[in-house]
């Protein structure tokens, strides 16, 4: 094949590839990565969000809330375990973002709680959530909704 010929052939499947779209979010110093949530039973009350943030800064910051139309209340919280029971929790002071550090809201873990959802979350579509932060202050992302039994997020 030419070069000519292999030139085009490149700028034609470039121009028909499907959009890749970013799903990362920069506020002040932090990048918030990937919100994702998982989809619900049609009768589910409640869902967990997911996401990394990365604090790039040198001081230090906080999640302290959220809140999304998805949802009647929204709270962070933390799973752990309490001797022998797995224990959920709302972090009533937020979780740290250490300057210089990175934190993973995931399953079985620190995460975003969903609760009396309005609707299920469906594979496929977005839920808009306002994250708020101590210092930095609040931004608006979507959390992807992938699988009901998603480990991780696909993206």
């Amino acid at each position: 094949m030419s070069k000519r010929r292999y030139v085009l052939a490149v700028l034609s499947a470039l121009a028909f590839a499907p959009p890749t779209f970013a799903h990362d979010y920069k506020l002040g110093a932090l990048k918030i990565d990937h919100p994702w949530t998982r989809a619900t039973a049609p009768t589910a009350r409640a869902g967990g969000g997911f996401l990394t943030i990365v604090n790039n800064g040198t001081t230090p910051d906080r999640l302290i809330a959220a809140r999304s139309p998805a949802s009647m209340k929204v709270e962070v919280h933390e799973m752990k375990m309490d001797g022998n029971v797995m224990r959920m929790r709302e972090v009533e002071k937020g979780i740290e973002i250490p300057a210089g550090a990175t934190v993973t809201l995931k399953p079985g873990g620190f995460h975003i709680m969903f609760m009396e959802l309005r609707a299920p979350l469906t594979q496929g579509a977005k839920v808009p959530v306002t994250l708020v932060f101590e210092k930095a202050g609040s931004i608006d992302v979507d959390f992807k909704i992938e699988t009901a039994g998603a480990a991780t997020s696909h993206h």
